[in-house]
């Protein structure tokens, strides 16, 4: 990412430390994590490599500092964010782990057992790293329970105390020294700052200084004047400096960090030969699901759900899926850099049948693969691997090392395959979906590719495709909450879902993921961060039905964390991508 006339151009890799503490036994927050789980999301989408925390105590939260600081290399772009309580002791600010309760008794505890905030920026902002942006959404009111024991404790309301910005840094308090933050209230996800930081965050080419200033503006006004977000900078660099940098006449070079979001879906299929074949998991055309269909909503786990990690039964923010005829699921496996298969009859481990070699750029291994199809004619695996901005083809025989290079320097985060064997890949960057022949290099533009806004021949983030026998491609527009449809040879598209705004209500939609469209013409959409499956029937634009899910945040079968790829079976089940809980449910027709 560092500066090429005046944005920053692609040298500059990007890292975040991310932490949202509300569990605190005493004195809970509401929106902390949400906060903290919603900025990493936003962060990944964009190219920094996240590291996440979440109700931490005091120890992991050291111990996640440190790991972070030894991490920082030479010109990185750092970010650190903080959600959570927060309070001042003679003029020092200290960010609370949820364990403060318990174990700040008395002053003297204090300094042992919160986080200094002036010692962690300091550690963080290296003389060598590009820009550090230090963020503290934690102003909210916190009272010990005895506040004789802290005579040197800031009372209630007081809020924090100015901080000192070293050389290379970004301050940014959600509020003024010595004010409060609010912290969301009544059905709002994420606390007042944040929520507003969160549509700021990914704008393209503007710079920090813009973004903030945004934030505070909109913070200000939607609270009546009452929060005044405070900045202090020492940043010297005689250039803009873009947290999303977008050159349209540069070629887009992969970062090695990694983004989790939109995690891919598409069950499709492609190949290299101009033959007809049904693409999997199941086309459109294929999966006869009656309009008044039910599915059970508690969801059985099929893969994962052994908590994050890389072992055979466990999975690290899967990416997508894809249902073969036997109901085996393949999924891209991201942070793990695999793919892995799990049979019908044996949800208890996994098989890797691509990569697994370790993060790479060789042709045995894959860098943070998002999207995968299986091509039943020679059977292989087609496979987007994100990191190294390449599609690959790795057959499925027993005995192969390595893949075969399809498509190479391309901006690949999904897949999609119609019948006639064109490929379709939706491009972030350029927010626009090509389709190729295989073995073709530039491709056909078929969906925006008129920058980023909600125009009808516009898309904006367009993550998930679908592509029907008419070759007609559906489109996750996911920063404009709303699917689209892009008859064959359109200059515009057609909003089939969502279109309302940003929000929970049938009408809208919350950055749409993963898409499936039946033979009837009903559209299912993975609306991921109200944690449902939404679906609308042909002809019903205004309003959908939520099939599963919805029931908040969390990890029990009727709930997710943030949704993924969708995909159904040739009966009708329902399989989800849950990506914060690491797993792969199915949700049996009835």
């Amino acid at each position: 990412m560092a500066t090429l006339s005046g944005s920053m151009s692609k040298m500059h890799r990007k890292v975040a430390l991310v932490i949202g503490n509300q569990s605190y036994s005493k004195r809970p927050l509401a929106n902390s994590v949400n906060d903290a789980n919603d900025l990493a999301d936003a962060l990944r989408i964009i190219g920094f490599e996240v590291t996440l925390g979440a109700d931490c105590t005091h120890q992991e939260m050291a111990n996640l500092i440190d790991d972070f600081a030894d991490k920082i290399q030479d010109q990185d772009l750092v970010m650190f964010y903080f959600a959570g309580h927060g309070f001042q002791y003679k003029e020092q600010n200290y960010l609370l782990p949820v364990d403060a309760d318990e174990k700040i008794k008395r002053e003297t505890n204090i300094k042992f057992n919160s986080i200094n905030a002036q010692e962690t920026l300091e550690s963080l902002s290296s003389q060598t790293s590009y820009v550090t942006i230090f963020i503290l959404d934690c102003c909210r009111e916190y009272l010990f329970d005895d506040t004789n024991k802290f005579r040197g404790a800031k009372s209630s309301g007081s809020g924090l105390h100015t901080m000192i910005a070293p050389g290379g840094t970004l301050l940014q308090f959600a509020c003024a020294p010595g004010s409060l933050a609010a912290d969301g209230g009544g059905q709002d996800r994420n606390g007042l700052y944040t929520k507003h930081l969160l549509k700021q965050i990914a704008v393209p080419n503007q710079h920090i200084d813009l973004i903030f200033s945004s934030v505070g503006a909109e913070v200000y006004k939607e609270s009546k004047g009452k929060q005044m977000p405070y900045r202090v900078s020492s940043i010297m660099i005689a250039e803009n400096i873009y947290l999303n940098p977008i050159d349209a006449d540069s070629k887009w070079s992969p970062s090695p960090s990694s983004k989790r979001t939109p995690a891919p879906k598409t069950c499709s299929t492609p190949s290299g030969e101009h033959k007809p074949q049904p693409t999997l998991p199941i086309p459109s055309s294929s999966a006869n699901i009656p309009a008044n269909a039910r599915w059970a909503q508690n969801g059985v786990t099929v893969a994962g759900g052994k908590g994050k990690g890389n072992a055979t039964n466990q999975l690290n923010e899967p990416c997508g899926l894809c249902v073969d005829d036997d109901q085996t699921v393949v999924i891209p496996d991201c942070k793990n850099h695999r793919i892995i298969q799990w049979k019908k009859n044996d949800t208890t481990n996994g098989q890797v049948v691509a990569g697994d070699k370790g993060q790479g750029n060789r042709l045995n291994q894959l860098n943070q693969p998002t999207d995968v199809l299986i091509d039943k004619e020679t059977d292989s695996f087609i496979i987007c691997d994100w990191g190294n901005g390449r599609v690959v083809q790795w057959s499925r025989q027993s005995g192969t090392t390595q893949g075969k290079m399809l498509i190479d320097n391309i901006t690949c985060w999904r897949l999609a395959m119609d019948e006639q064997r064109y490929l379709y890949v939706s491009d972030t960057l350029n927010n626009e979906v090509r389709r190729y022949q295989l073995g073709e290099k530039n491709g056909t533009l078929v969906a925006g590719g008129n920058g980023s806004d909600d125009g009808l021949n516009q898309l904006n983030e367009p993550t998930y495709l679908f592509v029907d026998r008419q070759q007609s491609v559906y489109v996750s527009d996911e920063q404009n909450h709303r699917v689209m449809k892009w008859n064959k040879g359109a200059r515009e598209g057609i909003v089939v879902a969502g279109g309302q705004g940003q929000g929970n209500a049938l009408t809208q939609l919350n950055n749409p993921n993963g898409l499936f469209v039946d033979a009837l013409g009903t559209l299912c959409v993975a609306d991921s961060w109200n944690n449902r499956v939404i679906r609308w029937t042909q002809g019903d634009k205004k309003q959908g039905t939520v099939i599963v899910g919805g029931n908040d945040y969390g990890a029990g079968a009727n709930q997710f964390k943030y949704l993924r790829g969708l995909s159904f079976d040739r009966h009708g089940n329902l399989y989800v991508v849950d990506d914060g809980n690491h797993r792969v449910q199915r949700f049996s027709i009835e």
